[in-house]
């Protein structure tokens, strides 16, 4: 039977509970008695006909599965003040960074702390990553025909996040091939308050977290993470949810990139209430790690299938998983992925339609089993079903023999294996860089001039400083 869906933007996968019972009551209205949950913080509406008639919206947007170029913001808004994080970026931070962004994007946008293992940070076109300045972001690029991932010659400040994305989009149209023709064309299209990169990112190692239950966090405040194995979500539910969270005073409810749900700020007042909930529709929320380190495509019954055979396998052989996580996918050459193994399903031989063959697959995993390196190794290829669960034990048994003797270099993305530096010159108020081999096209200043060939009135682009104001810098400059 055909499915057909809808998706529902929720930018960075933050909703407020007024907004997700609007939302189950349109599903509602379309006769859907559930709801799914996708891979981008979104909602899915799925049924199985041919047809999902949905009303429609000025307060929500809904994209269909044919609409191209409509993306949903990523943020890692739901690891905020529960999980690990940059001291600087709070809940609150990310959402007045998110309120900045009015225009919905064409473009797959990531804004993420890099302490938090979570919601992936490499899985975007755009990857806003929180340095260790307050209120700047390492920016990483791959715009949709790259095939790598380049790191932006600047530190982007929070409150030019949007105007940058929004640049880079209207740009795209030029074919930028290299990060540093791109951060030209941007320095020509807008004003931004950017920041020299003086440390290469790096990206701690965190073992996988549970994020199902309820746990406490401080003194008086709990948060629960839901999960469905099946990704279907009941609306009835989810629906008296929504009035628990406005009667315990709770403002958001946070969407996970592993299609599950997480809810923060439970008052201790109120924890015997949610108790109560979980138990009158017999919620379980005490999965083995083993089911909830699975990201899995969206309504695909061959994939869900194949995971339960899998974990079955390790439950059995009471296999430890901890810290790692698996993905199932059909083989695609541009994946995303982010997960540390891949269980790629291959595509059937050409000129065989119509015969049943045997599915065969290729398993690959991240380089030290950390994702966030953004390498993938060829482990085994065109092997069986039957064979999975042994090789996944291997390679099981292969993180755990080298866990903790990761040097510092193998924890930097793969675009920051080597640096250089270069001499710059940087405004002592408000941190404006001039770079010789720029110039600065603002003031019709060509490329290749030199500071001191600048005029004696040259004055800082952004705040007019003077130009005995600017002090000489080392600007170091990372390479692959």
């Amino acid at each position: 039977m055909k499915q057909t869906y809808s998706r529902v933007v929720v930018k960075g996968g933050v909703l407020s509970p007024a907004e997700l019972k609007q939302i189950l009551e349109l599903a509602e209205s379309a006769g859907l008695d559930t709801i799914s949950l996708g891979s981008r913080q979104d909602i899915l509406f799925i049924k199985d006909e041919d047809t999902l008639e949905i009303d429609s919206q000025d307060k929500f947007q809904l994209v269909s599965p044919e609409e191209l170029g409509a993306e949903n913001i990523v943020s890692s808004y739901v690891s905020a003040d529960i999980f690990p994080n940059t001291p600087w970026l709070t809940g609150d931070r990310y959402l007045y960074i998110l309120e900045q962004f009015r225009v919905q994007p064409n473009l797959k946008i990531n804004i993420t702390d890099p302490k938090q293992r979570l919601v992936p940070l490499f899985t975007g076109h755009l990857n806003f990553i929180a340095s260790a300045h307050e209120d700047y972001w390492y920016l990483y690029v791959r715009l949709p025909e790259w095939e790598e991932t380049m790191m932006y010659p600047a530190l982007i400040y929070s409150w030019d996040m949007a105007k940058v994305a929004s640049a880079i989009e209207d740009i795209l149209k030029e074919e930028p091939e290299t990060v540093a023709f791109l951060f030209d064309l941007v320095n020509d299209a807008v004003d931004s308050n950017n920041r020299t990169v003086d440390s290469p990112l790096e990206v701690p190692f965190y073992p996988f977290p549970y994020y199902e239950g309820i746990n406490r966090v401080g003194d008086d405040r709990y948060w629960l993470g839901l999960y469905w194995r099946n990704n279907k979500y009941y609306i009835g539910f989810l629906k008296v949810l929504c009035d628990l969270c406005a009667d315990s005073r709770i403002g958001k409810i946070s969407i996970t990139p592993w299609k599950s749900i997480i809810i923060k700020g439970i008052p201790e007042s109120t924890k015997i209430d949610w108790e109560r909930l979980l138990g009158r529709f017999g919620i379980n929320v005490r999965h083995s790690m083993l089911e909830l380190n699975w990201h899995l495509p969206v309504s695909n019954k061959s994939a869900l299938k194949l995971k339960e055979y899998l974990v079955d396998n390790f439950a059995k052989r009471d296999i430890s998983t901890y810290g790692l996580t698996f993905g199932i996918t059909d083989y695609t050459r541009k994946a995303y992925y982010f997960t540390s193994i891949i269980i790629e399903k291959n595509q059937p031989p050409a000129g065989l339609e119509g015969i049943k063959i045997r599915n065969t697959y290729n398993l690959l995993y991240a380089k030290n089993f950390d994702p966030n390196t953004q390498q993938y190794i060829v482990y085994v290829q065109e092997v069986d079903k039957a064979e999975l669960p042994g090789l996944l034990i291997e390679l099981s048994k292969m993180y755990f023999e080298q866990l903790g003797k990761k040097t510092n270099e193998a924890r930097k993305p793969a675009s920051l294996k080597e640096s250089s530096e270069k001499e710059v010159f940087q405004c002592a108020d408000c941190l404006t860089i001039y770079d010789p081999i720029y110039g600065d096209q603002m003031q019709d200043i060509p490329a290749n001039t030199a500071f001191e060939d600048l005029p004696a009135d040259y004055c800082c682009s952004l705040c007019e400083a003077a130009k005995s104001k600017f002090i000489k810098k080392k600007l170091t400059i990372t390479h692959k």
